[in-house]
């Protein structure tokens, strides 16, 4: 069966140097590809997750220098959160002190314990501490402990006003189950324990609806096995919930079509294959620059139109 769940998310942010020092050097994260926006290549497109980029560790931003900032409604994607190992929430909450990132005290969700915070943007992020986690494999290459690093994504927490055409398609085109609920929260998640399994709907019957900006979730992209499961998935939105997707494109480390699903969170459906080693070896993942074949011939222009990368601090 093929494994389900979430390939990543894609945020909207300001400065692209604030960006990487943020998620690359405060989180920890590793910067798995630099690269641009296919559709947009006067901008980067900067992709974070782990040694390799896995699917279910990856989270991507579109730093657009200028961008306003978002403000939060119905339809869209109110919060990300990250995967830790339980025994780590003690480091992390000395670590956002230390780092002066902006969070709330931790609360408890579904059983878990959960720190929400801010990255520079205003994007909204949690931590959430998850048991038996500490033996899967972590990204360290800076000065966060392996024991206490981040285990790629947890889940996302949709706003929507009616809970239910939003659900039918978890279940039955991106494979998940309804789980528990804690007030107007639903939690749907899918049979594996890997990173991005969880997606949590809350309804928000009767408010406002927000409008995009810095700090403001893009899309948030589900998992595909490949071309021909991604067709099949295709063919369920259409014949059983009549919704179309845009022609599949090619992001060169996946193969993505999109849609609005009935709640108006713009969803993606992404191909594990063919990863993020497709041009450059996972040793040297983020290193230089990468633009698709198509972009090779305009390389010198568009070095010269984007703001050079230091290392994160």
């Amino acid at each position: 069966m093929p494994h389900r769940g979430i390939h990543h998310v894609t945020i909207i942010a300001g400065r692209a140097q604030r960006n990487l020092d943020f998620y690359a050097g405060a989180l920890g994260l590793r910067l798995v590809k630099k690269t641009v926006n296919f559709d947009d290549p006067g901008s980067y497109h900067l992709y974070y997750g782990d040694r390799s980029g896995g699917p279910g560790t990856i989270i991507t931003f579109f730093p657009w220098e200028g961008a306003a900032p978002g403000q939060l409604g119905a339809g869209e994607t109110q919060e990300t959160l990250f995967r830790i190992p339980e025994a780590a929430i003690g480091y992390w909450t000395q670590r956002l002190i230390e780092k002066g990132i902006v969070h709330e005290t931790m609360t408890t969700r579904f059983g878990e314990s959960v720190i929400p915070f801010r990255d520079p943007d205003g994007a909204r992020l949690a931590l959430a501490a998850q048991k038996g986690i500490e033996a899967e494999p972590a990204w360290s290459a800076g000065e966060i402990p392996s024991e206490h690093a981040i285990r790629g994504l947890h889940s996302v927490n949709l706003l929507v006003e009616r809970p239910e055409p939003t659900a039918a398609i978890l279940i039955d085109v991106l494979g998940f189950s309804a789980t528990h609920r804690e007030g107007a929260t639903q939690r749907y998640r899918v049979t594996d324990t890997q990173p991005g399994s969880i997606v949590d709907i809350r309804a928000v019957g009767g408010f406002p609806r927000g409008h995009q900006g810095a700090g403001s979730v893009h899309h948030v992209a589900f998992r595909a096995a490949d071309d021909a499961d991604q067709t099949e998935m295709v063919r369920k939105l259409v014949d059983t919930h009549s919704v179309r997707t845009t022609d599949q494109k090619d992001r060169n480390y996946f193969r993505s079509v999109y849609f609005r699903e009935p709640g108006h969170v713009l969803f993606e459906i992404a191909t594990d294959p063919p990863g993020f080693a497709i041009d450059e070896p996972v040793e040297k993942l983020g290193d230089a620059l990468k633009l698709p074949p198509f972009l090779e011939d305009q390389r010198a222009q568009i070095e010269a139109a984007l703001p050079e990368l230091r290392a994160p601090q």
